[in-house]
């Protein structure tokens, strides 16, 4: 099998890539993305730069790729800061992979990362698979173009696409990004290694959680159902859990102590909140639950997923 990963230097596109070689020792994995953590050269094709250049593409998949994962992106705050950035990454880059997925020898699958960003404005209280997308930021904008591409590419037989709009994914390792919504992985990360940490929001704030244990079987699930299984729509929302501020600390507190919830300080920031305010919080997810997806049973779980696999 031939596969092609954009964002595949990134946190989440470097686990399915590591998730797919551990299924397939001999799969022909290529990465593209800005750069690439130490080690990924020996394990994967990498190659560095654009994703909206087409000549990188077509080099990175060939005539003969059967997936491809598409990660790459402008996270939220990113996009909302940088307009134009923002839409030469989330959406030319993203027309230039359908047009050169459209040129192969067969089409491909291709699994889109897309958000819950694609929601805002009015929402009902629990939002379900009737709900209209109302994007209110730049990158839940690109992210809805992107979701209708795929599904007209996949209408035309150019490609088998599939969509999946994520929660915000939760303990994220490393240093935080640009997202909006880092701020959800910094509160738990920071205090379990001993640094203080900002939260710009309030303890009250929602907020709707898959961990990245659960989006990568999302997405490795997502690619392996057969097309048959996206009859009327290739979106889907995944399904999470929803917490407060408040019960994600608490929940680190059962199971690291109340020294780390101490490290968490409440810093406002009004840029932020602006942003955050208009995400959903609740899901009724029957269509991924029927097709198989799973939510994490609880945070308590997802705090000491993370703390396992910071020793390792």
């Amino acid at each position: 099998m031939k596969i092609l990963i954009t964002g595949g230097g990134g946190f989440i596109g470097s686990r399915i890539a590591m998730a797919l070689r551990s299924r397939d020792p001999k799969a022909q994995i290529t990465l593209v993305d800005m750069a690439f953590a130490p080690g990924m050269e020996s394990r994967f094709t990498c190659l560095a730069g654009d994703v909206a250049s087409p000549e990188l593409i077509e080099r990175a998949m060939g005539r003969d790729t059967d997936s491809i994962f598409h990660m790459a992106a402008v996270v939220s705050g990113g996009a909302e800061a940088d307009f134009d950035l923002g839409y030469h990454v989330n959406m030319d880059g993203t027309r230039v992979l359908l047009e050169a997925a459209r040129k192969l020898d067969k089409p491909p699958k291709v699994v889109y990362a897309s958000s819950v960003a694609a929601f805002g404005g009015v929402m009902p209280d629990v939002l379900d698979d009737s709900t209209t997308p109302a994007p209110q930021t730049s990158y839940g904008t690109q992210k809805v173009i992107g979701e209708y591409l795929v599904a007209d590419y996949t209408r035309k037989g150019f490609i088998d696409g599939r969509s999946l709009r994520l929660p915000t994914i939760v303990v994220r390792p490393g240093k935080p990004n640009l997202a909006a919504s880092s701020f959800a992985s910094g509160i738990i990360r920071e205090p379990l290694a001993g640094v203080a940490a900002d939260c710009p929001v309030p303890d009250t704030t929602g907020v709707w959680i898959l961990s990245p244990k659960g989006v990568v079987a999302a997405f490795l699930h997502a690619h392996d159902l057969p097309s048959s299984a996206w009859p009327t729509t290739r979106v889907v929302n995944l399904p999470g859990i929803t917490l407060t501020v408040r019960e994600m600390i608490d929940a680190m507190g059962r199971v690291a102590g109340a020294d780390a919830v101490k490290r968490v300080r409440f810093t406002p920031d009004a840029r932020i909140q602006g942003i955050v305010k208009t995400w959903p919080v609740k899901f009724r997810t029957e269509r991924a639950n029927a097709m198989g997806f799973k939510a994490d049973a609880d945070f308590d779980s997802i705090v000491r997923d993370h703390i396992e696999n910071e020793k390792r």
